[in-house]
């Protein structure tokens, strides 16, 4: 019977787990490691800093969802991947033995702005929102801004924040996002990069400096340091490289999908609809294997939905070359998030 270890609990992996559940896999073992029993879900989470939903709605638990699948759950964070004894070490010193291993633990962001460790990184953000919490936010910057920096931004600023928003690039996307920011109040610096960042903590950019109540990191991910101690071939940013079959392009027990991992023939935006579909091929494929057979060969959308929340019960959506913003569009977001949740629930 395989051993199939799951590292990480993103979308790829809970659309993997939905999947087990519905028609359990015989003649696997699986098992889910990863550090949180329950997970906030990243779409909601704007929602949740604004109060538009309360914690436990976006809530998903890994834990119950992997026991409906027949996997054992393992709370616990990997320290260290061995690809050729197929061994995986946890921060606790525990060892996990595989046969066939799937990576989906996502992404971090990068740090090595001068003094990032006066900010707080929105990732992981199970400790960030507690953070969140209990901070002073009269005074919030956030440096980088792509579309969780934004939204976060527009959240914190609809509670009452002023937010300053630092970004490297001198327009925002989508396109609609920076008229809806600036109506909203945000403090937007296009093509303004955070330099460094002093005790207090003090933001400097360029020739400003400005001291804040917070400030917090969205900067540009980067993968997570074991993966690229694992001696696994990674991209410039420390991400997987993976094969058009999910696999890593030098160990083909080796799978991943989501943040993690680059597809080598052509990488797809990180983004959760993307990984969802990347699930699905991983569930296909081990099932193929389990039998004997190749995996499958992933086949991804060209264009795919972003649904960007603007603080209030407002959101933007964007497609391709169509885009709307509106009330309707953050209902629609709404329906769309609550449902997956939905189908995550035991």
């Amino acid at each position: 019977m395989k051993r199939i270890l799951l590292i990480g609990a993103g979308h790829a992996h809970l659309a993997l787990l939905r999947s087990l559940r519905e028609e359990p896999l015989h003649g696997a073992r699986f098992a889910l490691a990863t550090a949180r029993a329950k997970q906030i879900y990243s779409g909601m989470l704007p929602g949740v800093i604004a109060g538009h939903y309360r914690r436990h709605e976006a809530e998903i638990d890994v834990a119950r969802l992997a026991e409906a699948a027949y996997a054992e759950f393992i709370e616990g964070e990997v320290v260290k991947l061995d690809p050729a004894q197929k061994l995986v070490k946890l921060a606790d010193g525990a060892e996990l033995e595989f046969d066939l291993v799937s990576i989906n633990a996502g992404s971090l962001v990068e740090r090595t702005l001068p003094g990032a460790h006066f900010a707080l990184p929105v990732k992981p953000y199970e400790p960030f929102y507690d953070r969140l919490r209990t901070a002073k936010l009269n005074r919030v910057a956030i440096a980088g801004a792509g579309v969780s920096g934004a939204e976060i931004a527009m959240a914190l600023r609809y509670r009452g924040a002023a937010v300053t928003l630092y970004s490297e690039k001198p327009a925002l996307w989508p396109p609609r996002a920076e008229p809806v920011l600036r109506r909203l109040g945000v403090d937007l610096r296009p093509a303004m990069p955070v330099d460094e960042i002093e005790r207090g903590p003090v933001v400097i950019s360029g020739t400003t400096t400005q001291e804040f109540d917070l400030v917090v990191l969205a900067t540009a991910a980067v993968g997570q340091k074991w993966l690229r101690a694992s001696g696994l071939p990674c991209d410039e940013q420390g991400f997987l490289l993976v094969d058009d079959m999910l696999r890593s392009v030098a160990h083909p027990e080796v799978f991943a999908a989501g943040d993690c991992a680059t597809l080598r023939s052509g990488p797809l935006p990180r983004s959760g609809v993307y990984a969802l579909r990347q699930g699905e091929t991983l569930a296909a494929s081990f099932r193929r294997v389990v039998q004997g057979e190749p995996p499958l060969e992933h086949r991804a959308q060209r264009v795919a939905l972003v649904l960007m929340s603007c603080g209030r019960r407002y959101a933007v959506a964007q497609r391709g070359n169509w885009s709307a913003q509106g009330h309707w569009v953050w209902w629609w977001k709404n329906h769309i998030d609550r449902r997956w949740v939905k189908s995550l629930t035991v």
